[in-house]
């Protein structure tokens, strides 16, 4: 009877055979591809569970049998410690995974507990596990979840200066990808967290080069912009679940309200705005560029080119400054600053420019990515403990941050996406006895702000 064992190879499965001859002329499964360069049969690690599934059926009708030495990691008996018991939707949202064959992917609004979903699933499947996440700052939120979940004597990390694995590790995706090749046999779970990130092209690779048969995604905004969230059903599962903000507002996460403000420009800057505008789109038309057919590119490409060009792309950086940073904006965070005086408020910007200049203009405490890990780690210890009662940001608190405790949130300016808007608002609905979250959306009248907000606008929880 032909002998095979199957092996992990640097991002690969590979089959040894007793009679390499046989193998040769053996129908396998459609992901197998002959590797002349070593004449044996080659595979995606991520198709793991898919070939040994086959193998296994064959081995069981006498056809062959498969010694398998790829698979590396172990089971793990995990004792919770959390002493919380799921809520309804959490019970759901993990049984509709474990039912879809443990791979899949869970959609859930910030503030409701993802977190939790992935713990119960880790504790659920018992196998060793690595959780993948966008930032130093949440792999070390997640590093202290984890140890304080389950009895532990330790949590390994990848990444952030640290290279240390164990039963349940956490990784930063840029971490996952460059050393999954080596340690791809290592997990028999794999979490991504903020899921969204995956489809990068060198992210994908944490993915495609572990052999994990149990994948579990976690997102609050799975849509993105360039529509590859799609990839993921291939190499991690289907959405298997999914709540939207108003399915649990008002039960499990705070009711909230959402108000638009809109602003007029003063004299001088309607005219600046008017002669930066009318030169960016006079470039615009005399080169033809289509907005609505990948235009944005185009644009930077042709403004690059000339004296023109240079000029109109400035015009355009002219007319966004002014419709984002305009003096009566600055008057409306200080009459709503007041408004909420003793809650908790974060005023989000699009560009650090802003965050400092508001900063100085009302002392409040700023995050940037520029800001230190520590200064950082601080200044959101002293927000959640009411030290701080305000601070500034730009694009850095949009997601992964545990800011509980906010409950008022400035939206100044931004970008036209609907992830970034519906994550902005996750910031402040963690739910709270008796709390109201607001958030406000401060607009520039007749300028480019009042299409970005509507495109931004167009979902479900704000409507």
């Amino acid at each position: 009877m032909l002998a095979l064992t199957l092996e992990f190879h640097a991002g690969t499965l590979l089959l040894n055979a007793s009679d390499p001859r046989a193998a040769a002329n053996l129908s396998l499964h459609h992901a197998w591809q002959l590797d002349t360069r070593v004449g044996r049969w080659r595979a995606p690690a991520w198709r793991y569970h898919e070939v040994f599934a086959d193998l296994h059926r064959r081995s069981v009708r006498g056809e062959l049998t498969v010694v398998d030495n790829a698979r590396a990691y172990e089971e793990v008996a995990l004792s919770s410690t959390e002493g919380r018991t799921p809520r309804t939707y959490q019970q759901e949202a993990v049984s509709a995974w474990v039912d879809a064959g443990r791979r899949g992917i869970i959609v859930l609004p910030t503030g409701s507990g993802k977190s939790f979903v992935a713990r119960l699933a880790i504790q659920r499947v018992g196998r060793s596990t690595l959780v993948v996440v966008p930032t130093i700052d949440l792999m070390n939120q997640w590093y202290s979840g984890l140890l304080e979940a389950f009895d532990v004597d330790d949590v390994g990390l990848l990444g952030g200066g640290y290279h240390e694995l164990r039963a349940l590790t956490v990784s930063t995706y840029d971490s996952a990808w460059m050393h999954m090749a080596r340690y791809g046999d290592r997990f028999g779970l794999v979490v991504f967290d903020e899921v969204h990130h995956l489809p990068g092209p060198t992210h994908l690779q944490a993915a495609y080069n572990c052999i994990a048969p149990f994948r579990l995604g976690l997102t609050a905004t799975l849509e993105r912009p360039d529509g590859r969230e799609e990839g993921l059903h291939e190499v991690v599962g289907p959405t298997v679940f999914r709540r939207e903000i108003k399915q649990l507002s008002g039960r499990f996460l705070a009711d909230y309200d959402i108000e638009r403000i809109t602003v007029s420009l003063t004299e001088r800057e309607h005219a600046d705005y008017s002669e930066a505008r009318n030169t960016y789109l006079a470039f615009v038309r005399s080169q033809g560029i289509r907005f609505d057919r990948g235009g944005w590119g185009d644009f930077i490409m042709r403004s690059s080119r000339s004296a023109e060009g240079r000029r109109a792309m400035r015009a355009y950086q002219t007319q966004r400054n002014i419709a984002l940073t305009c003096e009566r904006k600055v008057d409306v965070v200080e009459e709503l600053l007041v408004r909420h005086r003793g809650e908790r408020c974060i005023l989000f910007t699009n560009d650090n420019h802003t965050v400092y200049a508001l900063s100085d203009m009302f002392l409040l405490p700023a995050i940037t990515h520029q800001t230190p890990t520590k200064e950082r780690r601080e200044i959101l210890k002293r927000f959640n403990s009411g030290e701080y009662r305000t601070l500034v940001t730009s694009k850095v608190l949009n997601e992964g941050v545990d800011i509980p405790e906010a409950g008022v949130a400035i939206i100044l300016s931004g970008s036209g996406t609907v992830r970034e808007h519906v994550q902005r608002l996750g910031r402040i609905l963690r739910p709270a006895a008796d709390k109201r979250a607001v958030l406000y959306e401060v607009i520039a009248e007749n300028t480019l702000e009042e299409g970005v907000s509507e495109r931004r606008r167009e979902h479900d929880a704000y409507r």
